[in-house]
């Protein structure tokens, strides 16, 4: 049982940087594979960056060299550092746990436009 929560989102132009957070609470965090996954619309949901419980990092393609992944296990926090960010990161950006089951946050609205 975990819940999570996320902040950070906004109105950004392009080539700024945005960093969102996930703070979890409700279970032992650190036992949790950590992911943020975004959807824009039209579009199928799409894993972003996934850290897991002993540090390895994954990211997608597209945002490799852009975006950081990180946790800080005594704050029970997730982070995504964007930078150089672009119209096609607009989505809605949702934090994950996945420990057996997967659980989900709300999601916040990130869009890139001038």
């Amino acid at each position: 049982q975990l819940q999570l929560v996320e902040s950070g989102g906004g109105l950004v132009q392009p080539g700024g940087s945005l960093r969102l957070s996930c703070v979890a609470s409700g279970s032992i965090f650190s036992r949790y594979a950590m992911s943020w996954y975004r959807q824009a619309p039209g579009k199928q949901r799409e894993l972003v960056a996934r850290i897991i419980s002993g540090g390895i990092t994954n990211y997608v393609d597209s945002v490799k060299g852009r975006f950081t992944i990180s946790r800080d296990n005594a704050k029970n926090t997730v982070y995504l550092q964007m930078n150089s960010l672009k119209p096609e990161d607009t989505a809605v950006y949702y934090c994950n746990g996945k420990w057996g089951y997967d659980y989900w946050g709300q999601g916040t609205q990130v869009t890139v436009s001038s």
